[in-house]
């Protein structure tokens, strides 16, 4: 029974108040909702679920289980001191913990510290983490040295509307930093998707305070191609890392002056296959890097498609091979740095959406162009 047909059984449950009537709905749809993205929570008797909103914007295991193995391949025997500044739900809080002897979960929303207190105490191995009701500032004001910091701004302002600037995000990281600094050896920072990943950066380098300059890691975290969080973890070299936590093995590494330095080649030419690199890569701006590693040639300038003459296996995203043009009734479409939406050009073509057959609209040197193509899954699924 779904979470809305049980809200009309209300008289069903004479026996609860109006109060535990909504907890009640509130635990079904928790676990209902986050079954898949978070078995472990699923499995364990007697675990609370938050509110919806809360339940949406946490983390998945998976992508909580990355954050605890990048730390894990960084820190030293003598790490032991663990802070997130911003509990939420306690996902990042759980999993990032089983590297540390002693964790603090600060979270200035005193529901969801409750549920965060039920809920380690279920867990042997997470009783040692100690529950704070408060703001990450005022707890800074206060706090000792730790090995790793973990910060989640929130991405609404007062009104529940989203903020796309990082100085605009709760807290303000970028005027906490040095405060940050002060108190952490390390710090990780996870940011939106939707957040200008170089502004970020930028605005984060330099400690006012003491001034030097702070360098970055960064990590641009996919799960089915679809781009869920950007990770910032200090102490690095500048390294970034782009990759599919469904694809393992599949990491794009590069620096950013890689990407400067890269030369590729612009060419005018029949190609017999085309590439499109995962989100992560494209999020993480290896435009160039990523036709000179795998010997491709860019379609066009501000044109993120990539073609060949021969197959280049193991290519991290989408592949497709071009095909003769075809008169079709129905197809996939996409439009890349083209004049038209795929709704209109599907609609010029009187395509229907679907089939395994891709048209797919966008410029080489300059020109609209049409390609007429199969994904080159699909055609080793047919044979």
């Amino acid at each position: 029974m779904s979470v809305a047909d049980l809200a009309l059984q209300r008289s069903k449950y004479k026996h609860l108040s109006d109060e535990e009537w909504r907890w009640f709905l509130q635990q079904v749809e928790g676990k209902e909702r986050t079954a898949d993205k978070l078995p472990t929570f699923a499995a364990i008797e007697d675990w609370w679920y938050p509110v919806r909103l809360s339940c949406e914007q946490c983390s998945s295991e998976l992508a909580a289980r990355y954050k605890a193995e990048l730390v894990e391949s960084r820190k030293t025997k003598d790490e032991r001191h663990f802070a997130d500044l911003t509990g939420g739900y306690g996902v990042d809080t759980y999993f990032l913990s089983e590297q540390f002897a002693h964790t603090d979960y600060v979270e200035q929303n005193a529901e969801l510290c409750r549920i965060a207190e039920h809920n380690f105490s279920l867990i042997d191995n997470r009783k040692s983490i100690i529950v704070r009701n408060s703001s990450a500032e005022d707890f800074l004001a206060s706090a000792g040295q730790y090995d790793l910091i973990f910060i989640d701004p929130a991405r609404r302002d007062s009104h529940g509307g989203k903020v796309f600037r990082l100085e605009d995000c709760t807290p303000n990281v970028v005027e906490l930093l040095p405060t940050l600094l002060a108190h952490g050896k390390r710090l990780m920072i996870k940011l939106s998707p939707m957040l200008d990943l170089t502004q970020a950066v930028n605005n984060l380098q330099s400690d006012k305070v003491q001034g030097t300059k702070v360098s970055w890691d960064v990590f641009v975290v996919a799960i089915k191609n679809e781009v869920k969080e950007v990770l910032l973890l200090s102490g690095g070299s500048g390294q970034i890392t782009a990759i599919d936590l469904d694809k393992k093995g599949q990491a794009f590494v590069f620096t950013r002056e890689e990407e400067q330095k890269a030369i590729y080649d612009v060419q005018c030419t029949t190609y017999n296959f085309l590439y499109e690199p995962s989100a992560a890569i494209l999020k993480a701006g290896a435009y160039k890097l990523i036709a000179e590693r795998f010997g491709l040639h860019k379609l066009d300038v501000n044109t993120h498609l990539y073609g060949s003459d021969t197959l280049i296996e193991n290519f991290p995203g989408r592949v497709w091979k071009v095909v003769e043009k075809q008169d079709l009734k129905q197809a996939n479409v996409l439009c890349r740095n083209y004049p038209l939406t795929p709704e209109q050009l599907k609609k010029k073509l009187h395509l229907r959406d679907g089939g395994t057959a891709y048209v797919i609209g966008c410029r080489v040197n300059n020109k609209p162009t049409l390609f007429f193509a199969e994904r080159i899954e699909d055609i080793h699924t047919k044979s």
